[in-house]
């Protein structure tokens, strides 16, 4: 990641908004979705198309690194694979339920795939499974997820 080319990319999107804006004083995360730099350029073409409005992460993984609670009215730079700022999102929801209470709407608004319940479930499976040993935790169907909406601000 190019500190410095997030850093522009924030402040051009500062120039956007009205002098007084709140959110001028705000401060932001720089980030990718998934684990592997292809899956980050994927997930965020998703993002900048609007397609994918919905994301989920572990609560454990919250639990391990509190700075990766997402909070509503929180603004974040999405970067592609290479580190490179590809938009930047407005949490407007986030909520605590299980990976087996996720329901359709959600796997729909996560964007990926076919956009079905049971897409959703198979890719978030297969992706827990390979990411959670990093925190010393397994998979499980009952496991708690933060899920959060968002939506494009500034691309």
């Amino acid at each position: 990641m190019d500190d410095g080319a997030v850093e522009s990319y924030w402040r051009a999107y500062l120039g956007t908004l009205p002098a007084d804006s709140p959110v001028r004083r705000h401060t932001y995360e720089a980030w990718s979705f998934g684990d592997r730099p292809g899956m980050a350029d994927e997930l965020g073409a998703l993002v900048v198309s609007g397609r994918k409005t919905a994301t989920c992460m572990a609560l454990w993984e919250v639990e391990a690194d509190e700075e990766l609670k997402p909070r509503v009215g929180e603004r974040s730079v999405i970067l592609d694979g290479g580190g490179d700022p590809l938009c930047i999102v407005e949490t407007t929801e986030v909520e605590v339920r299980r990976f087996d209470e996720v329901d359709e709407q959600f796997a729909h608004e996560e964007g990926e795939g076919d956009r079905s319940l049971e897409h959703w479930r198979g890719a978030h499976r297969r992706y827990f499974s390979r990411t959670l040993a990093n925190i010393g935790r397994e998979f499980a169907e009952d496991m708690p997820l933060v899920c959060e909406r968002f939506r494009v601000v500034y691309s």
